[in-house]
């Protein structure tokens, strides 16, 4: 399978996980199901179940009221094996906002919750924190399956077969410690091939490529990597604002940074920027991290 191929492949994979089916409907509730993404850990991805109730919300929704904001905890982990079932409420409307709940069950239990906020478009003051000057192009970085020579073949299959392109401004740390341990650091990402021009797509796509690499800013201070022995991190929850309009089928820069880590608990901020500096989103997400003792 050429490169082209194999990129559009894992791209047709992601639009076939976001293609919802409606099951029943009632007057305030819509329910709908879908299917897992593969994953080498049997776990669900937690992008994945991000972009999959934001798609079921904004089902419920006119075209013209777009996501802003939303707050979502994982509750369990998800079996990457099973489809999954996503119950929404509709909150509320307004004149130009609602509000939805949407919750994600396997085997009859919810393993996502999340509320968001949609608006319509509507005039007002703007200003943006700037993207940080002094960013390698994307195109002089390597992808990030290319840096991973010697770790487990799960691990090169995951990086390989995932449908974005995700490039390391800073070394990553997926065999080893990075040198410099602060806690920050920046990563383009892409889809690897043209997503159809719908904005709704894009923001979901969008809220899928937020769970990619932000819990390393929190890793990257303690000296901790992916393929350290005995390491366990879990997503507890993640909230995601959007700002302005973007594709994810182009480059995205985004920039991560951790203000603390305490009692097992990690708390990472992002932003994403178009790639001619225009601020797209901000995210934060808390972790589960749990570093071996020292023998």
């Amino acid at each position: 399978m050429s490169e082209a191929t194999a990129a559009q492949a894992s791209v047709d994979q992601l639009l076939a996980v976001l293609d919802l089916d409606a099951g029943q409907a009632r007057t305030t509730e819509d329910i709908f199901t879908g299917v897992s993404h593969p994953m080498p850990t049997g776990r669900v991805y937690g992008g994945q179940v991000l972009a999959q109730t934001l798609i079921a919300a904004e089902r419920t929704l006119p075209k013209e009221r777009a996501v802003h904001s939303m707050h979502g905890y994982f509750l369990r982990p998800g079996d990457a094996s099973q489809g999954l079932t996503i119950a929404v409420d509709r909150i509320h409307d307004g004149r130009s906002f609602s509000t939805r709940r949407s919750q994600a069950y396997q085997n009859g239990v919810p393993i996502f919750s999340m509320i968001a906020s949609f608006q319509d478009e509507d005039p007002g003051v703007e200003h943006a924190e700037p993207m940080p000057e002094g960013i390698p192009d994307p195109d002089s970085l390597l992808p990030d399956e290319q840096l991973v020579e010697g770790a487990h073949p799960s691990a090169i299959r995951l990086l390989r077969d995932r449908p974005a392109d995700v490039r390391h401004v800073d070394p990553p740390m997926f065999l080893e410690a990075a040198e410099d341990r602060t806690p920050r650091q920046s990563v383009w990402m892409r889809m690897r091939a043209p997503l159809p021009d719908d904005p709704r797509l894009h923001r979901a796509a969008l809220a899928y490529l937020s769970d990619m690499t932000i819990q390393e800013s929190i890793l990257r201070a303690h000296g901790v990597f992916w393929n350290l022995p005995g390491l366990k991190v879990a997503s507890l929850d993640h909230a995601m604002w959007w700002h302005r309009p973007a594709r994810v089928d182009e480059w995205l820069l985004y920039v991560q940074e951790s203000p603390s880590a305490r009692g097992g608990r990690g708390l990472a901020k992002g932003r994403i920027y178009s790639r001619d500096g225009a601020l797209v989103a901000s995210v934060a997400q808390e972790i589960m991290i749990r570093v071996p003792e020292p023998a």
